[in-house]
């Protein structure tokens, strides 16, 4: 695991339901679990604050990160994909995106096509992008974040004239790739479930055990936000593979839930100058309504 992507899950699944605020130490007790160093943990935070994504105060000797606005937006936006089920019907509207970006900021034009994808967005055509989801106000935010005003337009099309919705979509997204990777992970966590059962039965399953499963397969799902732009039901292939790994994903999330929570607890120091507000029932089951 990369540090930075790390930080990012352990901020959506565990720390921004205890207060958002996290003293450096707990950060590298919890990622050390998962073979990354001190100071590898501690060079990532500083350039996370560097990027802007994270904001530092001093108590003492004592470094605590907390997430900025555009750290939180970013954490969200992938916590929203993970744990929101998009179940609705296509309102029959493209979002199109065009953006002309100077060839000596390169590195801009290569964040924006990033973000693009991260949103779901589709490369349909040389600097043109499209998504069929309501995400406007998302987009907007980015825009604003990013001061891409100049750069970009976003507008929406009730059609396409010169390609059909089925040629779209097979020109800016492959679906048999994202259909392969989804079956990889079924096939991983098929077996992995049956073991925790079996553990979680036998009374096996060590609250460490729980803290660093869960963690990696909200890593691992996580990883599907980068290749699944979230389609509205109607727009997916029959018998979607998407839908099986993400009843599969809740199954194995809430087998481990409660143990991981305790072990964090354990792990996790919150400032000694501020009243924080936990919400453990919510860092338990953060699946949110059907949207």
């Amino acid at each position: 695991m990369k540090p930075r992507a790390l930080m990012f899950t352990l901020f959506g699944e565990y720390i921004q339901h205890y207060g958002n605020e996290v003293w450096i130490g707990s950060l590298i007790q919890m990622m050390s679990h998962f073979g990354i160093s001190e100071s590898s943990i501690r060079g990532a935070a500083l350039r996370m604050v560097q990027q802007e994504f994270f904001e530092v105060r001093k108590i003492g000797n004592n470094s605590y990160y907390s997430l900025t606005p555009k750290g939180k937006r970013t954490m969200m936006d992938g916590f929203t994909r993970v744990y929101s089920l998009r179940n609705y019907k296509w309102d029959g509207r493209w979002r199109v995106l065009t953006y002309s970006v100077p060839e000596e900021k390169r590195e801009l034009r290569s964040q924006i096509r990033k973000e693009l994808s991260l949103m779901g967005f589709g490369l349909i055509s040389h600097g043109t992008w499209a998504s069929p989801n309501p995400i406007e106000p998302q987009v907007m935010e980015w825009i604003k974040d990013y001061h891409l005003e100049p750069y970009v337009i976003l507008f929406t099309a009730d059609s396409i004239v010169s390609h059909s919705n089925e040629q779209i979509i097979e020109r800016g997204w492959d679906f048999a790739y994202i259909a392969k990777e989804y079956d990889k992970f079924i096939e991983t966590y098929e077996r992995k479930y049956e073991e925790f059962q079996k553990q979680a039965w036998n009374n096996e399953l060590t609250d460490r055990e729980c803290f660093i499963e869960r963690t990696k397969l909200v890593h691992e799902y996580r990883s599907f936000f980068f290749i699944d732009p979230g389609f509205p039901h109607d727009l997916l292939p029959d018998d979607w593979s998407g839908t099986r790994a993400r009843e599969l994903f809740f199954n194995v999330h809430q087998l481990l839930a409660i143990p991981a929570i305790r072990y964090f607890e354990t792990l996790f120091e919150p400032a000694p100058d501020r009243e924080s507000v936990f919400n453990r029932d919510r860092a338990i089951n953060p699946f949110m309504e059907i949207i």
